[in-house]
């Protein structure tokens, strides 16, 4: 049983205090003190794998057990109380109505921390990307205030990212029930796609002017700009779902995908987020700006562009 105490904590008004990650290779699990199943409620099945290969995404109902959801919810209420310096707001509209964004929070997070070592999280990875190794990347969490009219701009993952590699995903995990009409959208098939898009530049997304921020400029080298997905949706193929927590989508962070928002005025939207990395992962400086740019502590932790993840920063969480 897991059990917390809610502190009531909200995105509005927050402020970044900073915390420091406390970079470690201990496994949590019985230092929490918390007695969480380790493996997943059920196998990946094989046509859930055909899928995620075809289509870039996949949907996979009830993969975590209910002491999962609460931990995390635990957890992201610890979080938004002490948020880390790369917390940001996306937009904050003319009543006060927030999407708020962080990352990296994991080590400072003793429940995301044990999520990360001991959930069942990086083998559904594995198993759906088919890799024999798998480490862990980074964790993000999307906080829509109730009635948020905020979309999340169309874009891939990968080309942000500080790494680069087919096999990397994300398994995006709604911590209260989220309806397919606000949840985030998928185009099928867009992973498999050559096409250097000009993709956007979330440091724009900036409404309280927060200094040193990341950027990126995909401009110099884009062949192309991402087509209005929005004006028809059906000519791409969109794909999204009714959503209940423990269920997760898993994506390759090469696909197109966007939306997620447009809340009811008596509705909110928690998402945590995990990034996990796969057999082809490399790591990546980028030129275009990195967002989140994770290069300065790479290069801490003795990692150089073109090496395979490792050291404590990225962890080796599973292995077939």
């Amino acid at each position: 049983m897991v059990s917390c105490i809610r502190t009531g904590a909200s995105p509005l008004g927050y402020e970044v205090h900073g915390h420091q990650p406390r970079w470690s290779n201990a496994l949590p699990s019985s230092r929490y003190g918390l007695d969480v199943p380790t493996a997943p409620p059920r196998a990946v099945r094989r046509s859930e794998i055909d899928s995620f290969r075809r289509d870039g995404v996949v949907m996979l109902p009830g993969m975590f057990d209910h002491e999962w959801v609460e931990l995390l919810r635990c957890g992201m209420d610890r979080h938004l109380g002490d948020p880390t310096e790369r917390a940001r707001i996306w937009d904050r509209d003319e009543h006060d109505r927030v999407m708020l964004w962080d990352s990296m929070a994991w080590q400072g997070v003793p429940e995301y921390e044990q999520f990360v070592r001991a959930s069942p999280a990086a083998e559904i990875a594995g198993r759906v990307m088919g890799s024999e190794e798998v480490h862990f990347y980074f964790d993000a969490v999307f906080v829509r205030s109730a009635g948020s009219q905020f979309q999340t701009p169309w874009h891939q993952d990968e080309p942000y990212w500080s790494v680069e590699g087919h096999d990397t995903c994300t398994l995006w995990m709604p911590l209260v029930p989220v309806k397919a009409a606000n949840a985030l959208a998928f185009v099928p098939g867009s992973h498999l796609g050559g096409t250097v898009w000009d993709q956007p530049d979330f440091g724009a997304l900036n409404p309280d002017a927060k200094a040193d921020i990341d950027t990126s400029d995909f401009s110099g080298i884009a062949e192309a700009d991402i087509p209005d997905i929005d004006a028809d949706r059906d000519a791409f193929g969109v794909v999204s779902w009714d959503m209940e927590p423990g269920d997760c989508v898993v994506f390759n962070s090469r696909i197109l995908h966007g939306g997620s928002g447009q809340l009811p005025d008596d509705t909110e939207l928690r998402v945590f987020t995990s990034k996990w990395l796969g057999d082809d992962a490399r790591i990546a400086f980028r030129t275009v700006g990195m967002d989140p740019d994770f290069s300065g502590v790479m290069r801490e932790h003795g990692l150089a562009h073109g090496d395979r993840p490792g050291s404590a920063l990225l962890p080796l969480v599973w292995s077939a």
